[in-house]
């Protein structure tokens, strides 16, 4: 029997996850995995947990809650063979958007068990994994404005989360009125880039939370691309909010995509930082890299579109 590790985040998402671990083992456990439990406390602790998982060479470890989640999971799995299993159960669920699955919502109230079932009979891929001041993410690391509001909005209570699209709306737009941008300098591969940016988002995945930012990525092809949004008033922040959403800034004069393998940028004041979706600390220089094939991930048939190497 494959030893198996099931992390849950009893915080994660609009509904408790906890009455529902049983299916989830008893799914794993009907595909020959020798199922060990346990409860995150915190982000470090997912991570650390993960990290043990993969020193006594554990098959398999399964995280079950939101984006953040899954990045800290991933975090203490780069570099090993253990396969990471993102069960989403989050309020924005942007890894499950890109992978073509169902979240742990009311509507899906078996998608738990469902996903197991499936992540259980699939292969681990390699993916790539970026690094940002020395810390992983498996999605983005974003600078300035959406990084503002993630440091306003965590940690939330359960019943907040119903509000999750007003109120992140809300207070994007309130930092947008007292918050004129950054001015950066960027140095990605062989290019330099100077301007005044209302966001940074450096991405590996095709989704950025519920929208489509980078409609071509791969997620192992050694590199990940670098948005930057300019602009210094509300209604720029506007402006950038509808070009994401509608996908309409990949033509747009003020976005430009930068696609990269090694990243410096650095301002002379300090700036927010995000890392999927959690906060991290203000700064005023970001070191990003991309660990290419690093990370061994379940990513179900339907997802294999999403490998530069993988014929469907």
């Amino acid at each position: 029997m494959a030893d198996t590790l099931l992390i849950y985040n009893p915080a994660a998402g609009r509904i408790s996850v906890r009455p529902f671990i049983g299916g989830v083992i008893r799914t794993l456990s009907d595909h020959g995995c020798r199922v060990e439990v346990a409860e995150s406390l915190n982000g470090r602790h997912t991570t650390q947990l993960a990290r043990m998982a993969a020193q006594e060479n554990y098959h398999a470890v399964y995280a079950i809650g939101g984006d953040g989640t899954a990045g800290q999971a991933a975090a203490g799995l780069i570099g090993s063979s253990t396969a990471l299993g993102v069960l989403p159960a989050g309020t924005t669920n942007a890894w499950a958007q890109e992978l073509g699955i169902n979240a742990f919502v009311w509507p899906h109230l078996r998608a738990l068990s469902q996903n197991a079932r499936m992540l259980a009979e699939s292969t681990p891929c390699a993916v790539d994994v970026g690094m940002c001041n020395s810390q992983p993410f498996l999605m983005w690391a974003g600078i300035g404005l959406d990084a503002m509001t993630v440091q306003k909005l965590m940690p939330r209570k359960r019943f907040e989360k119903y509000l999750s699209i007003t109120q992140y709306a809300a207070t994007t737009i309130w930092n947008a009125t007292i918050w004129h941008g950054m001015n950066l300098h960027v140095t990605a591969d062989d290019k330099q880039v100077e301007g005044h940016y209302l966001l940074a988002v450096a991405s590996n995945i095709r989704h950025y939370a519920t929208a489509v930012i980078s409609p071509s990525a791969c997620l192992d092809d050694g590199l990940m691309d670098l948005w930057l949004f300019s602009g210094s008033t509300l209604a720029d922040a506007f402006r950038v909010m509808f070009d994401i959403l509608s996908g309409q800034h990949e033509s747009s004069d003020q976005a430009r995509c930068i696609p990269f393998r090694k990243a410096f940028i650095e301002s002379a004041t300090p700036f927010s930082l995000q890392m999927d979706g959690e906060p991290m600390l203000g700064t005023q220089q970001a070191s990003l890299e991309v660990l290419q094939g690093s990370l061994q991930v379940l990513i179900p048939p339907q997802a294999r579109v999403l490998l530069r190497n993988e014929k469907v």
